[in-house]
């Protein structure tokens, strides 16, 4: 019995090593509403649960990552919610991060009566996302023709640096804080999710249910940590930003805390909320609240 009771004991810790040991991962791109999650790698409290962040440059790649089965669990729309969910049925929102409120925006270097009256327009956005929906309803909404629209799919790093000549009509799809240099290279912005009604923009933490059935623990422990993060950069932002800047590429406290008014937290979210979102293909049984 002496014996029996070291082997248990020894298979005991051998499990629970194991388990600690488990790593889960997340992409995610330099958005505002990502803020919680880079707060919470800088304090270390993603460590402690062994949970790594991968950076992307774009919605898009990571959406490919999760696609090839590189990472666990990705942020995203549920844009790209929709589209993943064809490819693998069994994805899950389990933690809702923000709704956008003015962080979306369509920015141009025409009025809308100047891009009404044009011949060509180049339009440069993530084609793969939701800037897609965005652009759809704005064409829809201000009567543009979509017919000399020219579609360029890039990064909103990309986007950052493209050239163009004061004779031709741009429209940029972009996100906080891509759009603070954009607005000082001369583009105005023209619409933004702050004005509609209609688009829903909601941004959550993603993976398959199996995956997360096999980690509830440790994606239990990753919803406190959000809602903790998002208490303390409330609390203390300076702080947070000091922390968090070099992953919004590098904007001013101003910036930033201008930025996050462009967003309403839902991490917590009300019946109103979770009402809405089942009518968008969102299960209330899966989301921890």
């Amino acid at each position: 019995m002496k014996y029996l009771s070291i082997l248990f004991s020894l298979l005991f810790f051998i499990s629970c090593t194991t388990q600690k040991d488990k790593e889960l991962t997340i992409a995610v791109n330099s958005w505002i509403g990502y803020t919680p999650l880079f707060y919470a790698k800088e304090k270390n409290y993603l460590k402690n649960i062994n949970i790594k962040l991968v950076p992307t440059v774009s919605l898009g790649e990571s959406t490919e990552l999760f696609s090839i089965a590189k990472v666990d669990m990705l942020t995203a729309t549920q844009h790209e919610y929709n589209t993943l969910s064809r490819s693998f049925p069994t994805l899950i929102p389990v933690i809702l991060m923000d709704r956008s409120n003015g962080g979306d925006m369509i920015l141009s270097n025409r009025s809308i009566q100047e891009l009404q009256e044009s011949q060509n327009i180049t339009v440069y956005l993530e084609v793969d996302s939701i800037n897609n929906e965005m652009i759809q309803e704005f064409t829809k909404k201000y009567h543009l023709n979509a017919n000399i629209m020219k579609y360029i799919n890039q990064d909103q790093s990309q986007i950052q640096d493209i050239t163009y000549t004061k004779d031709d009509a741009v429209i940029i799809v972009t996100y906080s804080p891509y759009n603070l240099k954009l607005i000082k290279k001369g583009f105005k912005e023209l619409a933004s999710t702050k004005d509609t009604d209609t688009l829903l923009v909601i941004d959550a933490i993603y993976m398959k249910k199996e995956t997360f059935i096999e980690n509830k623990t440790t994606v239990l422990k990753l919803k406190k940590i959000i809602d903790q993060s998002i208490l303390e950069i409330q609390k203390n932002p300076y702080q947070a930003y000091q922390l968090v800047q070099s992953y919004l590429i590098n904007i001013s406290f101003e910036e930033f805390e201008n930025s996050l008014k462009m967003i309403k937290w839902i991490n917590i979210p009300d019946d109103e909320l979770i009402h809405t979102l089942e009518k968008a293909n969102y299960s209330k049984d899966n989301i921890l609240r």
